[in-house]
């Protein structure tokens, strides 16, 4: 009989969240599919990480949201005091549950940043000269745009010597495709302050406005960067 009730106990143990199938463990799954198929209680589960002995963070998560109605809106309403009132809510959880709702309202104050365009050369050397323009090596950086022509990352796909860098078109298609730029602007600056494009720079430029063709992206430009000056492949209209 004592044999038995061991078994037994074991059997209705709470499960930790390393128990659960991978499907239903909040990090797992977004890995596999992205937070936003994840519930409000999984999403405070990734943030808050460790729950207390038999109640794992899940079930902790569900239950503060259960006792707020599971309304985010009620649960920024209550003070820190109040927090830790729910089984297994700490000081350091009721910090953490603060800081993410600081972080909520002041994303919503934010003004979103409204880029302009890109419509010159001018612009992209603008833009670029205080990143690279000044160092004694080489980087080869790739701008993606959208279809309004607004840069929205730009990627360092490569740092050299004082004279050189390697560039992988296939490495940049890549992040292009990925990223699901509509174009993309090559740059890279020239330590030694000249301005005149190498038969190397020829070269790569060729490899990438064909890779573009092939994939259907638009290469806008290749502009090679000093600290005060610039050349441009388009306004020069070679290759592009």
């Amino acid at each position: 009989m004592e044999e038995y009730e061991k078994i037994e106990d074991v059997a209705y143990r709470p499960r930790t969240v390393k128990e659960f199938d991978p499907d239903d463990q909040p990090r797992e799954k977004a890995e596999k599919h992205g937070c936003g198929v994840l519930s409000v209680p999984d999403l405070w589960a990734i943030i808050l990480r460790i729950g207390t002995p038999g109640v794992p963070i899940t079930e902790l998560c569900r239950e503060m949201m259960r006792q707020n109605g599971g309304k985010l809106h009620q649960l920024e309403r209550r003070s820190r005091k109040e927090l830790r009132t729910i089984k297994g809510i700490g000081l350091t959880k009721s910090v953490q549950i603060e800081a993410v709702m600081e972080l909520m309202r002041r994303y919503a104050a934010e003004e979103p940043i409204q880029e302009k365009p890109i419509t010159g050369s001018e612009q992209i050397f603008n833009r670029m000269k205080y990143v690279i323009g000044n160092l004694p090596h080489e980087e080869i950086w790739l701008l993606l745009l959208n279809r309004r022509n607004v840069v929205y990352r730009e990627i360092c796909l490569s740092r050299g010597t004082s004279t050189a860098s390697l560039f992988d078109v296939r490495t940049a298609i890549k992040h292009a495709i990925m990223e699901n730029a509509e174009g993309v602007i090559l740059v890279h600056n020239h330590p030694s302050g000249g301005t005149r494009p190498s038969d190397a720079d020829d070269r790569i430029t060729r490899e990438l406005k064909e890779a573009c063709g092939y994939m259907r992206l638009r290469l806008l430009d290749h502009v090679i960067v000093t600290a005060d000056a610039y050349y441009s492949y388009h306004d020069s209209g070679r290759f592009l």
